[in-house]
Order: structure tokens, then sequence, then C-alpha cells
């Protein structure tokens, strides 16, 4: 099939449904809203308490299906589209955004039901991944009828871009407010923004307090002790140059990326080393390390601690 008949027949989902009539697996609860504010380490009032409401950003979180899928049906048309692109090739995927619409608060107790359509679907696109069409859906969800927000969710069916192996990891972004940072891992010094104000830790780099909203910081240098707070395990696409070099899985083998919960309170993102990603495990002591990827960049890394 040519581009032009291709693309007539994506365009012709376009208005078609997603998911009709899906109903949430839970009702809106408190123990999942502290669940989610716990991840987010988002402490704002409004969400305890016997009037609390939920997250806004949680919207998709009601809607979602689990391992056990939806109570609701998903529509044939979204996986013939996402067939569709499979047989011309596209048989990568990525999430690429998401919008989101509020209209009323979502409390516990609320039933969520919620339907889906195709959106939209665009023309061939050629982004760095690969070439392919960005799919948009539109998930309108409500309580008792009542429209309560709109998720658009974005994701980019592509056929993989074949490369040579990048052997450089990716460079940092360094500006002025980050800079201290890098310097003090260039010296194999973890250093932490400390409030002078008001002596709470931050990290990242801020170039304000988000406790008191005070300019003014110093820096404690971590203790390099830490746990895993959670962690997920990469596979696929694989990336060379993210990959251990004593990795037995071999050189485009899986890593391990984890936020790691340091002894001081705060959390850094970085990889675990040293051990195979099946090992990796929430709550796992660490130890900081510095390991140098090439002649220019030194980055830290989390070791496992043997219990």
């Amino acid at each position: 099939m040519d581009d032009d008949e291709l693309q007539a027949r994506l365009k012709a989902y376009e208005g078609r449904p997603a998911a009709v009539s899906g109903t949430g697996r839970d009702p809106v609860n408190a123990p999942m809203i502290r669940h989610w504010c716990e991840a987010m380490g988002d402490r704002h009032p409004a969400y305890t308490g016997p009037d609390a409401i939920a997250p806004p950003t949680m919207l998709q979180a009601w809607t979602m299906g689990g391992l056990g899928g939806h109570a609701g049906g998903r529509a044939g048309a979204y996986d013939e589209l996402l067939g569709l692109l499979d047989g011309a090739g596209c048989t990568a995927v990525v999430a690429t955004d998401c919008e989101q619409e509020y209209v009323r608060p979502l409390r516990p107790g609320d039933e969520v039901t919620f339907d889906s359509v195709i959106e939209s679907v665009s023309g061939r696109k050629t982004t760095k991944l690969g070439t392919g069409y960005f799919v948009t859906t539109r998930t309108d969800v409500r309580v008792a009828g009542e429209l309560a927000g709109t998720h658009r969710f974005r994701i980019l069916k592509y056929a993989p871009t074949r490369r040579e192996p990048r052997e450089r990891r990716p460079r940092p972004v360094v500006n002025r407010d980050n800079a201290g940072f890098w310097e003090g891992v260039r010296e194999h010094r973890l250093l932490i923004q400390r409030c002078t104000a008001c002596a709470a830790l931050r990290f990242p780099w801020l170039p304000g307090c988000g406790t008191c909203g005070a300019p003014g910081w110093d820096t404690v240098e971590a203790s390099g002790e830490g746990t895993v707070f959670s962690y997920v395990v990469v596979h696929h696409p694989p990336f060379p140059a993210f990959a251990e070099p004593d990795h037995a899985a071999g050189p485009a083998g899986p890593y391990g990326v984890a936020l790691i919960e340091l002894a001081e309170g705060v959390r850094i993102v970085s990889n675990v080393v040293g051990m195979p990603c099946d090992r990796i495990r929430i709550g796992m002591p660490v130890r900081l390390d510095f390991r140098r990827y090439d002649e220019e960049l030194v980055l830290p890394v989390f070791q496992g601690v043997a219990a």
C-alpha cells in the first residue's frame, strides 16, 4: 500500500471510539490518593482529611485497568488502527505527551466512568526515533454522568531508525542553577542544596526554596547512603551507551534506573550498577559511587549493598 492509501485509511479512524462505557476498577479512594502523594512528594493539605479531594493530575489513574483490564470494553477500532500501523512497519511505540482539562474535583467515593475516542492521526512524521504517525485519543471522565475532566494521550507508532550504536552517553544540561552540583560530581562529591532561611534540603537543585520561598542557599555533602525507593528496568529499546561494561547481557543489555532516597531525606534518579537488574528491589540499601564514562563525563551511580 502506498503512503496516500495508508494515510487515507488512517484518517478514517478519526472520530471512532477507542473505549466505550469504561468503568473505573475502584472508586476514588483515600489509600490511592495517599500512595500518589507519597510517590510525588506532594503534601498539599487539600488531599487529606474529611474534605479531601484527589490531586487533579490523578485523572487518568482512575481510568486505568491494570493487569486485570477494564470493566468496560475497549473498542475494536483502536486495536485495528494499531494493527494497521504494525502492518505498515510501525512496530515500535512510545508515549509522547498528555494534556488534561479539569472541570470538577474528584472526591473519595466517586465512581468514575469514561469514554475514549480516536481524536486524530497525524500525517507521516520523521523523528530521531524513526518514521511514523502520532495517534491522539481523548478520554472524557465522568461521575454520575457529569463531566469531571478530559485526558488527551498521544503516542508515536513508528518504524525504528537503524543506527550505529552510540558510544557516548548524552551530556547533562548544565545551567546557572545546577552548575555547582556538576562541579561537585567532577570532584566525586554529591552536593545537596540547603535553604539558609529554613534549613530545608532540596534536590534537584533549584533557584529558590520550595518550602519557604527564600532564595538563599548553601550545600551539604551527602553521606552516600541510601535505599531504592522505586525503580524500572529498561529492556527496550536498547541503548548501548547506557549498558554497564561488565553486564552479562552484553553491550545492549537492560539497565536499572532507580529513584534513590538518600539518608538525608531527598531523592535522586540514578543507575543501580554492579549487579544483575533482576536483583534490584524496593527498599534495598545502596551506596554512592562515581563512574567515569568517557574523557568528559563523570556520573553519580549507586551500588547495591550486601545484606
